[in-house]
C-alpha cells in the first residue's frame, strides 16, 4: 500500500487549539503526537517502510509496525486511500482560543426558503420574512468570529443555499479562512460556481423518479441527477442524504444502488428528524415497526453490497430503539447553528424551547453567546440532569437524548427523552393514526 489523502481530506493547523487536524466530508479528527508527520509522509508513492524511513530523519525508534498500525486506522476510516494525494498542511486563520470547550461545527441557514415541499422539512413552520434574513456583511462576520471560536467545519444550509445570491463569496471566505466548507443543497439552483467548496451533500427523496417527485413536491428528481454530475466533474466528494420516513423506507436497496449510480462517495440512510414540518407530519411520516426492522435488515445488506464503493451511513429511527440519539454530541459542547435572521442556537430546534429569548448575532458576539448565554449553558454538561439520567452510565454517551424532542412530547425541555425505554414518557411513543401529509409551504 501507498497511502496517501483520500478524496476530499484536507490536514490544517489550527492555531486556536494548536493542534493539527483531519478534516473531511461531515467530520473532523484531532490529531495528537507524531500522526500529523505520519500522515504528511503518506504521498501516494511511499509504501509503510518508505514511510517510516522519513521518519526516521526526525525521530528516533521509528518501527514500520507501529506506522502501519496508524495508517491502517485511518485508512479504516478513509481519510487515507491506495495512491492518494500527498499531504500538505495547511494554516488556519486565528490565535490560540482562551478556553473550553471549543466549537468545531457550524450550522450555518443561510435561507428557509426553497423550492422544495418535503413533508419532512426541520425547518420551521412558521419562520421570518425574507427582509430579516442577515446580509452578507453580517454572514462574513459571523464566520469571521466562528473561526476566532475554534470552528473547523461550515455547513452552509437552509432551506436551498443556492437561493443565496452571495453564496460564492461566503463560501469563498470560509474556506480562505482555512475552514472545511460542506454545501447541503437540493441541487436545484446553480450550481456551477463551486469553487471553494470542499464537500457537497445532494438530497435525494428515492431512487423512483415518480415517487421522488411526490415527495418533492415538484418534477425535481430530473434536476438533482443532473447536479450530481456537475459535483463529479468538479471532482468534489458527494454524500447523497436521503430521509427516510414510511413512503421510501422499504426501498433502501433501490435507494443505495441508485446513489452509486450517481457516484456517491457517501450515502446517508437518516429517519426523520420530528422538527418543524416533520414534526406536523409525524403520523403521516412515521414507519411502522415492521418496516423498521426490514430498514434494519435492508441497510446490513446495503453495507455489504456497497461499503466497498462508498461510505455507507445508516441512522436509526430513536422512536424505535429505545435510545436517544446524542442530541448535537452535547448541548453548547462541539456544535452551533445560526438561522437566517442571526439567531444563534445549540442545536437546529432549540428556538422552540421556553426561557429567555435566543441570543443572536445582531445584539452579541459569536463567543459571548457561546460561553455566557442562559440558553448554551442552560443544558451545558450534566448537572442539570434529572433522574434517570442523573445516574445513567449513558449519560456522557447521549446525554439525555434530545432536549427539544423531550419538550415537545412532554411540555418540560429537562425531561428524559422519551425515545429512551427508560423514561417514564416511553409509552407516549406508540403508534399514531395515520394522517394525511402537509406539504411544506413557505410563506
Amino acid at each position: 500500500m501507498r497511502p496517501g489523502l483520500a478524496k476530499g481530506v484536507r490536514l490544517v493547523h489550527d492555531p486556536v487549539r494548536d493542534a493539527d487536524a483531519l478534516l473531511y466530508p461531515e467530520g473532523s479528527l484531532m490529531l495528537t503526537g507524531p500522526a500529523p508527520e505520519v500522515v504528511l509522509a503518506c504521498d501516494g508513492r511511499r509504501d509503510l517502510a518508505g514511510i517510516a524511513v522519513e521518519l526516521a530523519r526526525s525521530f528516533d525508534g521509528v518501527r514500520t509496525e507501529d506506522v502501519g498500525e496508524l495508517v491502517d486506522e485511518l485508512t479504516g476510516r478513509r481519510l487515507l486511500a491506495d495512491g492518494g494525494r500527498a499531504a500538505t498542511r495547511e494554516t488556519c486563520a486565528g490565535s490560540r482560543a482562551p478556553a473550553e470547550p471549543l466549537p468545531i461545527g457550524l450550522v450555518a441557514e443561510l435561507t428557509y426558503r426553497c423550492p422544495l415541499r418535503c413533508g419532512y422539512c426541520s425547518n420551521p413552520v412558521q419562520i421570518d420574512p425574507v427582509r430579516d434574513e442577515l446580509t452578507t456583511a453580517e454572514w462574513i462576520a459571523v464566520l469571521d468570529q466562528a473561526r476566532e471560536l475554534g470552528v473547523l467545519q461550515v455547513h452552509f444550509s437552509g432551506g436551498e443555499p443556492l437561493l443565496r445570491a452571495d453564496l460564492p463569496d461566503l463560501i469563498g471566505h470560509a474556506r480562505a479562512l482555512g475552514m472545511y466548507t460542506n454545501l447541503i443543497t437540493s441541487g436545484i439552483g446553480r450550481l456551477e460556481h463551486l469553487g471553494g467548496v470542499d464537500h457537497v451533500q445532494l438530497s435525494v427523496q428515492h431512487a423512483d423518479t415518480p415517487l421522488a417527485d411526490a415527495i418533492a413536491g415538484i418534477k425535481a428528481h430530473e434536476k438533482k441527477i443532473a447536479a450530481a454530475g456537475l459535483i463529479r466533474r468538479a471532482g468534489l466528494p458527494l454524500t447523497v442524504n436521503v430521509v427516510l420516513h414510511a413512503a421510501n423506507v422499504d426501498r433502501l436497496a433501490d435507494i443505495a444502488a441508485f446513489a452509486a449510480g450517481l457516484g456517491a462517495d457517501r450515502l446517508e440512510l437518516a429517519h426523520t428528524q420530528y422538527y418543524g414540518w416533520g414534526l406536523r407530519n409525524r403520523a403521516a411520516l412515521m414507519p411502522s415497526v415492521a418496516q423498521v426492522r426490514r430498514a434494519a435488515l435492508a441497510a446490513a445488506e446495503v453495507h455489504e453490497r456497497w461499503g466497498g464503493v462508498m461510505e455507507i451511513v445508516y441512522v436509526e429511527p430513536d422512536h424505535h430503539t429505545g435510545r436517544p440519539k446524542p442530541c448535537m454530541n452535547g448541548w453548547g459542547a462541539r456544535q452551533l447553528a445560526v438561522t437566517p435572521t442571526g439567531v444563534v442556537l445549540p442545536c437546529l430546534a432549540a428556538q422552540q424551547l421556553p426561557g429567555p429569548p435566543a441570543p443572536t448575532v445582531r445584539q452579541q458576539g459569536l463567543a459571548d453567546i457561546w460561553y455566557h448565554s442562559e440558553l448554551f449553558n442552560r443544558y451545558r454538561g450534566t448537572a442539570w440532569m434529572p433522574s434517570p439520567c442523573r445516574d445513567c452510565e449513558l449519560r456522557e454517551v447521549d446525554f439525555g437524548g434530545c432536549r427539544c424532542q423531550a419538550f415537545q412530547l412532554t411540555g418540560d425541555p429537562a425531561a428524559t427523552d422519551p425515545a429512551c425505554s427508560l423514561s417514564p414518557h416511553h409509552g407516549e411513543l406508540a403508534v399514531l393514526r395515520k394522517t394525511p401529509m402537509i406539504p411544506r409551504r413557505y410563506r
